[in-house]
C-alpha cells in the first residue's frame, strides 16, 4: 500500500494553488488525508476512485455532513433538510418527482428566457464602471444565478433586487448575512407556491403543481418551498464557474482567441472550464456504514470521506495532459466531476451549464476589448472551493 499523504487544509500553499498540492498527492497514492485544527477527513484523489466511492451506497450522506448549515429560526426548520441530504427511497421518491423538470432538453428550452437577462446584466456593466475598471464577479457573474432562478420559480419583478441580496448572501457561503436571508427566502418561496397554485404560469413551480406521478404522489407544498431553497442553495455554482472561467480565458488569450473565432465550441469549452476551474474542489463528505477498502487503502466504518475533485478532473490515467487547458478538448468516455457523480449528481447540472454558456458567449461578444484591470485577481482562502473576492476588468 502507497504511503497516505497528509494534507494541511489551511496551509497558505494548498489555498494558493490546490491543483498542485492535490496533484502529488494523487501522483504519490490513491487517497490523502485531509488537516485542520481538530478536524480530519480522507479525500479520494483519482477519478476511477473517486466515482465509484460517489455512486457506492455504503458511503451515507448524514447529519455529519452538514454540520456547518446556518442557525436559522424555527419556523424555517421544516425547509432547510434537503434532497441533497436525503438518502434511499426517500432521496429517489424525490429525485423522480423533480428530475424530469431539470433534463438538457428544458435548460435548452429555457435557454431563450436566460439571454434577456445576461443581456441587462451587460447592460448595466459601464455604469458599474470605477476609475476604469467593473468588477465583473459583483455586477455580472454574481447576480446571474439568482436572476434566473426568480424568473425559473416565477418571483415577481418588484422582488428581484431583494432576491438578488439574498443571492449574494448564500454565495458568500456563511455567516450572519446568510442566516438573516433564509427567512426572506422562506417567505418569498411560500409565496411563490401559493401564488402558482391559484394563477399557474409558465415556471418551474407551476409545472410541478400540475405533474402528478402514475402512482398519485406529487410534491407537497412544503417540499415545493424545500426545492427552493435548494435551488438558491444548490444554484449559484454559475456565479463562481463563470468568473474563474473569464479569469482564466483571459490567462490564456490563445485558448481566448479560438473561442472568439469558433464560438461553436462554447459548449466544448464550458466542460474544460468545469474540469480546469470549476468552483468546487471536494464533495460533501460521506460516511461509509461498514469498513471499507479504497485502492488498498483501509477506511474505518463512520470516517468521514471526500472525493478531491480539483485532483481527480486533472488525473493523466484519464484526462490527456490534464494541466492544458483545452476549449476543443473532446469529451471522453469518463467525464469531470464537476457536478458530483451517482445519485447525488447535480440536477440542476445542464441548466448551470446553459447559463455559462449564454452568460460567456454574450460577454465575449459585448466586449471584444475585455482584459483584466490588474495583476492575480485576489481569491477567497477557501479550501472546498476555488473562488475569486472580486474579478476586476476594463471593458
Amino acid at each position: 500500500m502507497d504511503t497516505v499523504p497528509e494534507i494541511d487544509l489551511t496551509s497558505p500553499e494548498l489555498l494558493h494553488d490546490p491543483f498542485a498540492v492535490y496533484g502529488r498527492a494523487r501522483e504519490q497514492a490513491p487517497l490523502a488525508r485531509l488537516r485542520a485544527p481538530g478536524f480530519s477527513m480522507w479525500a479520494v484523489t483519482r477519478h476511477e476512485d473517486a466515482r465509484a466511492m460517489l455512486s457506492d451506497p455504503r458511503f451515507e450522506l448524514n447529519a455529519a455532513s452538514f454540520m456547518m448549515r446556518p442557525d436559522v429560526p424555527d419556523d424555517c426548520q421544516a425547509y432547510m433538510r434537503t434532497m441533497q441530504e436525503m438518502e434511499g427511497p426517500e432521496h429517489m421518491r424525490l429525485r423522480r418527482l423533480v428530475s424530469p423538470a431539470f433534463t438538457a432538453r428544458r435548460a435548452a428550452e429555457f435557454r431563450p428566457r436566460i439571454e434577456p437577462i445576461v443581456d441587462a446584466l451587460l447592460d448595466e456593466l459601464p455604469g458599474h464602471v470605477e476609475d476604469g475598471a467593473v468588477d465583473l464577479l459583483a455586477h455580472f457573474a454574481r447576480p446571474l444565478p439568482i436572476e434566473v432562478i426568480c424568473e425559473l420559480v416565477g418571483i415577481p419583478a418588484s422582488d428581484r433586487p431583494r432576491w438578488r441580496e439574498y443571492g449574494a448572501a448564500v454565495a458568500a457561503g456563511h455567516g450572519q448575512a446568510l442566516a438573516d436571508a433564509i427567512p426572506g427566502i422562506v417567505a418569498g418561496a411560500r409565496a411563490a407556491v401559493a401564488r402558482r397554485t391559484d394563477e399557474p404560469g409558465d415556471d418551474l413551480l407551476s409545472g410541478l403543481i400540475r405533474v402528478q406521478a402514475e402512482d398519485g404522489d406529487r410534491l407537497s407544498d412544503t417540499e415545493m418551498v424545500t426545492l427552493v431553497w435548494n435551488l438558491v442553495l444548490a444554484g449559484q455554482t454559475p456565479t463562481n464557474l463563470v468568473a474563474n472561467a473569464v479569469q482564466t480565458l483571459l490567462a490564456h488569450p490563445g485558448q481566448l482567441a479560438v473561442l472568439r473565432e469558433r464560438p461553436g465550441l462554447m459548449p466544448r469549452a464550458v466542460e474544460e472550464l468545469m474540469r480546469w476551474c470549476g468552483p468546487q474542489l471536494l464533495t460533501i463528505p460521506r460516511y461509509p456504514r461498514e469498513d471499507v477498502e479504497i485502492g488498498g487503502v483501509p477506511i474505518p466504518k463512520g470516517e468521514a470521506v471526500t472525493a478531491a475533485i480539483g485532483s481527480a478532473n486533472r488525473d493523466p490515467r484519464v484526462f490527456a495532459d490534464p494541466d492544458r487547458l483545452d476549449v476543443g478538448r473532446a469529451p471522453g468516455p469518463a467525464g469531470h466531476l464537476g457536478f458530483a457523480h451517482g445519485p447525488h449528481f447535480c440536477p440542476g447540472a445542464s441548466l448551470a451549464r446553459v447559463q455559462t454558456e449564454v452568460a460567456l458567449t454574450a460577454l465575449l461578444s459585448r466586449f471584444p476589448a475585455l482584459k483584466p484591470a490588474s495583476g492575480d485577481a485576489a481569491r477567497i482562502p477557501d479550501p472546498g472551493t476555488w473562488r475569486l473576492a472580486a474579478l476586476p476588468v476594463t471593458l
